[in-house]
This record gives structure tokens, C-alpha cells and sequence, in this order.
């Protein structure tokens, strides 16, 4: 039997599923008109005495003596004559409107991309709930070879060609461990804080997927190689003022070796969990399959998306500094999977936990983190959490939005056993240790240095961002040049010039050392700012001295004093209008003259004592 409002809805072009809530029949006329037919739905489902809406000629639906029983039906139906009170195209009556397709989805109806609201919701508060996150993170190791053959471990080779009879799993062939990978994977640990155990081994995990050649991946399982680390994760806004920075501490559950699968790329789908039309081939590059691999597990102890980013991006930070892994993200060297789960803020049980894939950037770690905030939020306020199914979705970029790609897999059902093929590993005695006295500056210490050096928190964030940057600066500042001008440079006009070239502080030819001789020319007042500005093209460009380079163009800075006052003599005597007005009053015609000044040296003289010079010959 159809519930209150039924027959009407039916009347408007809204369909009920076989089994499934109402729907909105499909049609061409897509987005003519801002309304949201979800809450419609919703509506016309509430215990009335009366029909619910009707509709004037215009469009416009308004409320027609409804009397409902809930405050959450009266809002929806509030905003639902909001949305819909200026429909784009008002020559359409509502009733011949019936093929109007959906409009973008509210809150109440966020909780599924696929189905209409089944039940009156709540508006999303975040201050009821909190986000439960967890990050699980792949960090390819740079290693000539791959963990376990002589295969070459090598990014963008011809597809399928780094491949052998063992990293493809022909019968027979047994795997040989890459001592490289342990030192890396040992060195990752420590810069974690973590416990290296002296014992562990490896274990199969039995899965049949096309990127699998073995079908089973060679994995730690129950005893990893690092467990029970943290990471202080700076939590820097740009645009905030702070003597120190803030950080959020993220314990590290484990870390454990494995070998990577082969590289998987879908042809003719909307994604990688397929769109509508399907079809499509799948291409393989098993030049992956084998490559060693560090998979660091984190406790549940991010709250928001912008804590899992700063995690994130501070672990890229570790990993760059140790020289353990390029770390890039388009590459798929560094790659995070995102566990997330929404709980009532003060529960101490943890909410169904969904894993979100698919994340290549900081910024999808975080919209990937809100969505799901959203979309699970919404299915609690409408009492619908069952629906939260433990499960792997995929982030679509485009969309803004995760999609459904398969129930997530227990422990068990990967079967895990012991590899019977590798033997347990066990670290030689002084290896831990030598692994740490050979471990190179972390991020958390290049900060303390650069604030140590008096520059402020925002300087320092942007200076240990990027190894490369950081050395560059480093030794730049330990061949004479003053801090926070080399900062200054380095953030400010270096940088914009090699964007400008599409170049970097590695292929440029200006080297540290010869910044620091150019900080040392201004400082000496042999040129100035806006001399050093013009030599920085061709400095960046060709390299080479400053000093000769300044030498050879004639650009050395004036700063004779007798020759300037002679100078600014010359420009005071041929504009006696000027200097009249200035001494009535007009002090804005003082920049007049310093730039008539610069005009006669053409840029060279020191601005200094090019001020002082005229301030005495101007007041006299």
C-alpha cells in the first residue's frame, strides 16, 4: 500500500524502485530548475492530514496545510522552497516538469551518491561527532634492484622488460633478499622512533589479483621488523604568527618490508572502480612487481583531514631527508591509503572503519577525509549506520567524492603463513647501530637550526620543506652569506626566476657559494638590490663569479660621497619648481629625487647615502 504523499509523488514524476526508496524519474531536462528532490521525497513520506505541496505555475512549490509531527521535516521543506523559489527556466509549469532529472545532493541526502534519503536526517554537526583516522602508507625504497631478484628497480623503463622468471613467480624459483632494503627499511624506523627488533620474518599473503604474478605477496605479517614509533607532525598554517612550531604527535602502530605489485592501468572507464559502459582493456607492467617496499601503519590518532595531510607530508619529509625514497606521489613512490571512521565525540568505541584509496595528493588526503566526515555523519543523523559497511572506496578526483570498490578483506582472509622460502631475519650484531651513526639530518632538526638562525617559523617551514633547498641554503649561509637575506633571496626572486625558466636549484648554474659572494657584494655596498636583481638571469643561467661579473659591466655602486653630493647638486639646480614645492611642504617630491638621482647613475648609486645626500642638500 503506498505511505501518505505517495500517489502525489507519483504524480510528479517520482518513481519508486523495485524494493528501493522513491526516485526521480530521468529525464532531458536535467538542471532546469534548483530543486532538491530528495527532500520532496522526505516530505511527502511525513504523516499528513492534508496533500503536502502543490505547485504554482510558475515552478515554485509551497507548502499546502501540512501538518507534520517533525521540526526536521518543517526545515527540509523550508529549504526546499529556498532552493527552488528561481528556477532557471519559469516558462516551464511544474507539472509538465516531470522529467526533471536530480539536482546535486544536500545533507540530508549526502549519505549516498545512489539513493535517495529513506528517512528525515539532521543537518550534519560537527560538533557531535569526530573523525577516527588512521593512515597506512606504501614507501617505495630506492634500491638498484628489486627485494628479492637481481631485477633493475628502475621508474618510467619500457613496460615489462625489468622482469625475471623469480618476480613473475615461475615454479621453482626462490627469492634472495636485498640487504639494502633491510639497512633502508632500518634506517626508515629509527628516523620514526621506533623499536627495531633484533628478529623477524616473512610471511605470505594470499591474494588473486591480476597485478599479483605469484598470486600471494611476500609481506611481514606478526612480527615486523620496527614497531611502536610517533612522528611529531608540524601543523603550520601559513599566515600564522608563532615563535615555535605546532605539532600533533602520530604513534606509529609497525613497519614492515614487502614487495610492491605490478602497475595496473584501466582503458575505457570513468575510473578505477569502472563507470557506466564498462568495458575497456586493463594494461599490466609487471616492471613493478617486486620492488621493495616499507608499509608504515599508524595508530588512530589523527581527528581531521588537515592532521592526516600534515602526517603525511611530514613523512614524505623523513623519507626524503634519509635519501631512503623520492617520495613522489605522481610516481606512486609514496602512496596513502586512509582508514576513517565517525564516532560521537566521548565514545571510546571506535566507529566502522572504510578505507579510502587512490589518494596521489595531500590535498585528496584531506577532501577524501571530509567527505567521508560528511557521508557517514549523515547516515548516523538519519539513523542509517548500518549502512556504514566496512569496506575499500576509491577518491575520485573529478567528482569530489569516494566510491564503493569492494568489502574490505579481514586478516584471515588473506591467509597468511610463514615463508617457507626465506629463512627468519635476523640483524648481525652493531648493525642497528651502524645504521644510526650514518643516519643524516631529520626534518624536526633542520627546523631547530633555521629558527636557531633567527629566522621566523614561516621562513623555516618553506626552507625544510625541500631537502635540496634546505642544503642549498645551509651551505650558502656557511660560505658567508647572512641568514635571513640569503632567506630572502632564496624564497623570494631565485625562486620566481627558475619557475619563470622551468628550471631548478639543481640544474641552475649559480651555485651556493656565489649567492653568498653576491649577499657579501650588497652588504659591502658594492651594488645594490636592484643591481644584484639585473645579474640574477644570467647568473642562474651561466654561473660564474658575481663579483667579476658586476666588474666586467661596469655596474660597481657609487658610493663616493663627494661624487654623489656633486650629483644631486646638478638634479636640485635644473628643477627649481620642485625643490620649491618641497620645502613648502610637499615632502611626497623627496621620492622625485631620489629617482632623478638613480636616473643620472643609471641604478648605481648607493641608496643610502643617495638619501642622505639629498636631505642635506634639500634642507638647506
Amino acid at each position: 500500500a503506498p505511505r501518505p504523499g505517495e500517489r502525489e509523488a507519483r504524480g510528479w514524476g517520482i518513481e519508486r524502485m523495485a524494493g528501493g526508496p522513491l526516485r526521480r524519474a530521468p529525464g532531458p531536462l536535467e538542471r532546469k530548475a534548483n530543486l532538491d528532490v530528495t527532500s520532496l521525497i522526505i516530505i511527502t513520506r511525513a504523516r499528513t492530514t492534508t496533500r503536502t505541496t502543490t505547485t504554482t505555475k510558475q515552478g515554485r512549490a509551497v507548502a499546502c496545510k501540512a501538518r507534520t509531527q517533525s521540526a526536521t521535516v518543517r526545515a527540509l521543506l523550508a529549504a526546499t522552497l529556498t532552493r527552488s523559489a528561481a528556477p532557471r527556466d519559469r516558462s516551464i509549469p511544474w507539472h509538465h516538469a516531470r522529467s526533471l532529472d536530480w539536482c546535486r545532493p544536500s545533507a540530508a541526502c549526502f549519505a549516498s551518491s545512489a539513493a535517495a534519503v529513506d528517512a528525515p536526517a539532521k543537518p550534519v554537526s560537527t560538533t557531535e561527532y569526530e573523525t577516527v583516522i588512521g593512515v597506512e602508507t606504501h614507501v617505495q625504497l630506492d634500491t638498484n634492484t628489486k627485494a628479492f631478484c637481481s631485477c633493475k628497480n628502475e621508474y618510467g623503463a619500457k613496460p615489462n622488460v625489468n622482469v625475471c622468471p623469480v618476480c613473475l613467480g615461475h615454479p621453482g624459483m626462490l627469492p634472495t633478499l636485498n640487504e639494502r632494503v633491510v639497512e633502508l627499511a632500518v634506517r626508515t624506523g629509527m628516523a620514526l622512533n621506533c623499536e627495531v627488533h633484533q628478529e623477524s620474518k616473512f610471511d605470505r599473503k594470499q591474494y588473486f589479483y591480476g597485478d599479483l604474478p605469484k598470486g600471494y605477496q611476500i609481506s611481514q605479517n606478526d612480527r615486523p621488523i620496527c614497531t611502536d614509533g610517533f612522528v611529531d607532525a608540524p601543523t603550520f598554517v601559513v599566515g600564522t604568527k608563532c615563535d615555535a612550531f605546532p605539532t600533533t604527535r602520530v604513534r606509529i602502530n609497525r613497519l614492515h618490508i614487502e614487495e610492491d605489485t605490478a602497475k595496473l592501468t584501466h582503458e575505457g572507464q570513468d575510473s578505477l572502480a569502472g563507470g557506466e559502459g564498462g568495458g575497456g582493456a586493463t594494461l599490466a607492467d609487471y616492471n613493478r612487481a617486486g620492488v621493495p617496499l616499507v608499509e608504515i601503519v599508524t595508530e588512530p590518532d589523527m581527528r581531521t583531514g588537515e592532521e592526516a595531510a600534515a602526517y603525511a607530508q611530514e613523512l614524505r619529509r623523513i623519507v626524503r631527508f634519509l635519501g631512503v625514497s623520492s617520495g613522489n606521489m605522481q610516481e606512486g613512490s609514496l602512496r596513502c591509503d586512509v582508514n576513517v571512521s565517525v564516532r560521537r565525540k566521548g565514545a571510546q568505541e571506535l566507529g566502522t572503519k572504510v578505507e579510502v584509496k587512490n589518494l596521489n595528493s595531500f590535498s585528496a588526503v584531506r577532501s577524501a577525509v571530509d567527505f567521508e566526515f560528511r557521508r557517514q555523519t549523515s547516515l548516523l543523523e538519519a539513523g542509517r549506520g548500518s549502512e556504514i559497511k566496512q569496506e575499500t572506496r576509491l577518491w575520485d578526483e573529478q567528482r569530489m567524492e569516494t566510491k564503493s570498490m569492494r568489502s574490505k578483506e579481514e586478516a584471515a582472509d588473506y591467509r597468511y603463513f610463514r615463508e617457507p622460502d626465506l629463512p627468519f631475519l635476523a640483524l648481525r650484531p652493531g648493525f642497528a647501530d651502524q645504521v644510526n651513526a650514518e643516519m643524516p639530518k631529520l626534518p624536526r632538526e633542520a627546523r631547530d637550526d633555521l629558527l636557531g638562525l633567527g629566522l621566523s617559523v614561516a621562513d623555516a617551514s618553506i626552507l625544510s620543506d625541500d631537502l635540496g633547498l634546505f642544503e642549498y641554503y645551509t651551505e650558502c649561509v656557511s660560505s658567508g652569506a647572512e641568514p635571513k637575506q640569503a632567506c630572502n633571496w632564496l624564497v623570494g626572486d631565485i625562486s620566481a626566476l627558475l619557475k619563470e625558466m622551468k628550471r631548478d636549484l639543481d640544474t641552475c648554474a649559480m651555485r651556493p657559494q656565489q649567492l653568498a659572494e653576491m649577499c657579501q657584494l650588497i652588504d659591502g655596498g658594492t651594488i645594490s638590490g636592484k643591481i644584484a636583481k639585473g645579474l640574477l638571469p644570467e647568473l642562474l643561467e651561466k654561473g660564474g663569479s658575481p663579483k667579476e661579473l658586476v666588474e666586467s659591466k661596469g655596474l660597481v655602486q657609487i658610493s663616493d660621497e663627494g661624487e654623489l653630493d656633486k650629483i644631486v647638486a646638478e638634479i636640485v639646480e635644473s628643477n627649481p619648481k620642485q625643490v620649491e614645492q618641497y620645502r613648502g611642504g610637499k615632502d611626497k617630491l623627496f621620492g622625485f629625487f631620489v629617482g632623478q638621482t638613480m636616473k643620472a647613475t643609471k641604478g648605481r648609486a648607493n641608496p643610502k647615502m643617495v638619501n642622505d645626500c639629498l636631505r642635506r642638500a634639500l634642507d638647506q
